[in-house]
């Protein structure tokens, strides 16, 4: 992956994830663009940030296919405030034609979210 991002999570501030082996992490300086009318990080940014993050960590464990997110299940457990949010990553189980992986978003070592999702692997 490069460092410039491009598309959706691009316009959110964030870089490309780096994956290798069913692995993928992402950095992201919250800042006060990711605040929702709370002042907490925005609950829409932290579910793109780990569907991203988990679409890389599969994309570096299967050849041509591309991955397709077809359930995201996230929980959110503390608020997020301005600052690094720290995005990892990991393939769980790798079929035929689905994938799970997990995903987890820390910041200051304190976990904020964890996220289960099923991905399609569609031809490309």
């Amino acid at each position: 992956m490069t460092d410039t991002a491009e598309g959706f999570i691009g316009l959110v501030g964030a870089g490309a994830p780096e994956a290798s082996d069913g692995r993928a992490s992402l950095t992201l300086e919250a800042d006060e663009r990711h605040l929702n009318p709370a002042g907490t990080v925005h609950g829409g940014l932290l579910a793109t940030l780990v569907d991203t993050t988990m679409g890389a960590a599969i994309r570096s464990a299967v050849g041509e296919e591309v991955p397709a997110t077809s359930q995201l299940s996230i929980t959110y457990l503390r608020p997020g405030k301005p600052g690094p949010l720290v995005v990892s990553a990991a393939v769980r189980k790798r079929g035929d034609s689905l994938t799970v992986c997990e995903a987890d978003v820390e910041q200051d070592g304190r976990s904020l979210v964890h996220a289960l999702a099923t991905f399609a692997l569609l031809e490309p």
